[in-house]
């Protein structure tokens, strides 16, 4: 293996996402999740006035530092993308790993700041795309197991989150509409339209009851009892959905492990 490969084998192993992690890789997960902290935490303090011009050019100095460190990180995923896709061609596996939900979170992590050397943007603009700086919050799923686990269980239970979810905004259409139906003689102002009602059905199945739409008439407080009523079963539908997921990808983890031990003497096996 010549000097090449053995960087490329070497980088990959560092910022590989599996749990065969050495001292250094884990030294490279602890430092990537640290500033990952520190960036969202200069998000939260970017919406705050008045620091000195001293912690504001240490703001700066971290931010460039965090940027830079991202997009060596970046550069290197796609460098080692061959690793990751050992059955496709170079070119293939950079691409494929480029379209890949975690390549885009990092390439939209470290837009904001390359994209002002670009094209001149206004910076009312520019202040709406730096909050995209708080995908990098998103970054933290690589580096741990429980992220990792949350992201399975919804994607295993993507389709019947899905209809879940339909169901909850059917119920919300019709329950706005039938809302503005009875309301809208009695309350004109509140319930111009159906999507006045649509707001009420909102705060109602959430069960959240911001109480600025509520019905008066005894036909809408009958029907809104019932709505009320419904979005408690409903919203909890997806509640149950994620549990049993989760209790499935636990009964596959722990059947996995057991795989690895000698049913007879209770040694790990490779």
């Amino acid at each position: 293996m010549d000097i090449y490969a053995k960087a490329k084998q070497a980088t990959y192993n560092l910022i590989r996402d599996d749990d065969k992690n050495s001292v250094a890789a884990t030294v490279f997960d602890v430092t990537i999740i640290s500033l990952i902290v520190v960036n969202v935490l200069l998000v939260v303090l970017d919406t705050f006035s008045g620091f000195p011009p001293g912690v504001l050019a240490l703001f700066r100095n971290i931010e460039v530092f965090s940027v830079i460190v991202f997009s060596v990180e970046y550069a290197a995923r796609l460098w080692t993308a061959d690793k990751l896709y050992p059955d496709k061609s170079g070119a293939a596996a950079r691409v494929r790993y480029a379209l890949s939900f975690m390549a885009i979170v990092d390439l939209l992590a470290i837009m904001p700041f390359y994209l002002p050397f670009v094209f001149p943007v206004d910076l009312r603009i520019l202040r709406m795309v730096r909050l995209l700086r708080l995908l990098r919050l998103l970054k933290v799923n690589r580096y741990t197991s429980a992220l990792s686990t949350v992201g399975n269980v919804i994607k295993r239970k993507a389709s019947q989150l899905i209809s879940s979810t339909l169901v909850v905004f059917i119920l919300m259409v019709i329950a706005s509409v039938l809302m503005y139906s009875v309301e809208c003689e009695a309350q004109p102002l509140v319930f111009q339209n159906a999507f006045s009602g649509l707001w009420w059905a909102i705060a109602t199945l959430t069960t959240v009851g911001y109480g600025d739409i509520y019905p008066i008439t005894a036909a809408g407080k009958l029907f809104s009892a019932v709505i009320a009523l419904l979005g408690i079963g409903i919203v909890a539908i997806p509640t149950g959905i994620i549990s049993s997921g989760f209790v499935e990808n636990i009964d596959a983890e722990r059947s996995t492990e057991e795989k690895h031990y000698c049913p007879y003497c209770g040694e790990k096996v490779d």
